[in-house]
């Protein structure tokens, strides 16, 4: 049939095409594939970093155009945190990664065709807290986050003895690692006694009798830990119980370390005005509550600034996310604190005006510890200096401060009940 014909004809022709067709598409592929081999067979690319760190906690921050799978561990003497990755090209500029606080040295590179390192020397024993890894959502990709803090030489042993852990494993937030040793715990209220200053910090000098401040907080904090500890249900410790430095992060860290309740820094400030004299209390907030404050918070801040410490200046980003400023909750129980111990000194030790105030004290800084800090008096009035030097004004003002405590504890122990 001649219709019949004409059909297969063109069945014929349709089929070449295709055939052609396809013959040209999987040339096209296998050109393609010997041009750009499989994704997945290619090294990962780090597009930025950045650090954040003081001398008591650290973060790094790696993107990554996908995701990495990252292995941890530890090596000792000296003490390094090392992160091993797949074949990874680290395109970053020498200054990306600026050794800063804990991380003594920052160094990255390739192993061999297949893997990775970034080896972190220490400039103390530490610990990975926390890894993220997640996606990106502002440029595409994966962001790397590693949260590293100050631990003991035992701690670091142990670690360097465990092994690693795989934070592609942990992608869903931040969450600790490995199994880390936790706050001593005996079922009592903790509350960190920091004495302010300390070794080569002074703090203020006393007019007549030339008394560091550090020696008169040792002496105040030595005190009231004691009689904290006398009580049912209540343990206290010392951030220092020697005249040694501390940096202000340090103090934070150690308080949280000791699964600390409460955090009480103690001092006595010094100011142009000898008039002014009386106790403050104060709390953490974003913005001074008044300029007397805020120079207050600017000399306690300066603190690390007489003892070497470098304080880190990335990013406002970065800096945020490492600083972990106190979150509502936990102020609001920083300022219950607070009018406990200003109710507990009225009519019997002498306050300033508007006795508590707020402003940016970094020692103040931690997201899950109510905090103040309270200055006993100024040395700068010769009638503070006076009492502040005195052992039986000091044994009162403890006993002040005690009731205080058990004020602000007591509705937390009925509410567990």
């Amino acid at each position: 049939m001649p219709g019949f014909g004409f059909a297969r004809t063109c069945l014929v022709v349709r089929h070449s095409v295709f055939v052609m067709v396809l013959r040209g598409f999987c040339c096209f592929a296998l050109m393609f594939a010997a041009a750009f081999p499989a994704l997945a067979d290619m090294p990962l690319a780090v597009t930025a970093a950045r650090v954040a760190s003081n001398d008591a906690r650290g973060r790094l921050v790696f993107d990554f155009d996908r995701k990495p799978d990252a292995t941890v561990h530890y090596i000792g003497h000296p003490d390094r945190v090392v992160i091993d990755l797949p074949a990874t090209d680290f395109t970053l500029p020498q200054t990306a990664l600026q050794p800063v606080g804990l991380f003594r040295d920052i160094r990255y590179g390739a192993i061999d065709a297949s893997h990775a390192r970034i080896v972190l020397n220490m400039s103390r024993p530490a610990k990975v807290m926390a890894t993220d890894v997640a996606e990106n959502g502002e440029g595409g990709g994966y962001r790397l986050t590693i949260d590293a803090e100050m631990t003991d030489q035992k701690t670091f042993d142990k670690l360097v003895a465990a092994g690693g852990w795989n934070a592609a494993a942990y992608n869903s937030g931040r969450q600790a690692r490995l199994a880390q040793d936790p706050p001593p715990s005996t079922g009592k209220f903790v509350i960190a006694v920091d004495p302010g200053h300390g070794g080569i910090d002074t703090g203020a000098i006393s007019l007549d009798t030339h008394v560091p401040e550090k020696r008169i907080t040792l002496a105040f904090g030595k005190a009231f830990a004691a009689a904290l500890n006398k009580q049912p249900g209540i343990e206290a410790f010392l951030t220092r119980d020697t005249d040694r430095y501390l940096s202000l992060p340090e103090r934070v860290t150690i308080a949280r370390q000791k699964g600390a309740n409460l955090f009480i820094s103690l001092h006595a400030d010094m100011l142009d005005q000898p008039s002014i004299r009386g106790a403050t209390v104060y709390t953490l907030s974003d913005k001074a509550s008044d300029h007397l404050a805020a120079e207050a918070a600017d000399r306690e801040n300066k603190s690390d600034e007489i003892g070497g410490v470098t304080v880190s200046h990335e990013p406002e980003a970065v800096n945020d996310i490492l600083q972990d400023l106190t979150r509502r909750e936990t102020q609001a129980f920083s300022i219950s604190l607070a009018n406990a111990i200003v109710s507990s000194f009225k009519g019997q030790v002498n306050l300033i005006n508007n006795p508590h105030r707020s402003a940016g004290f970094r020692v103040l800084q931690s997201d899950d510890v109510p905090s103040v800090l309270i200055e006993l008096g100024f040395l700068s009035n010769r009638q503070d200096e006076k009492l502040l030097l005195d052992p039986a004004w000091r044994a009162k003002v403890v006993s002040l401060l005690v009731e205080a405590v058990k004020a602000y504890r007591a509705p937390l122990v009925a509410g567990k009940g």
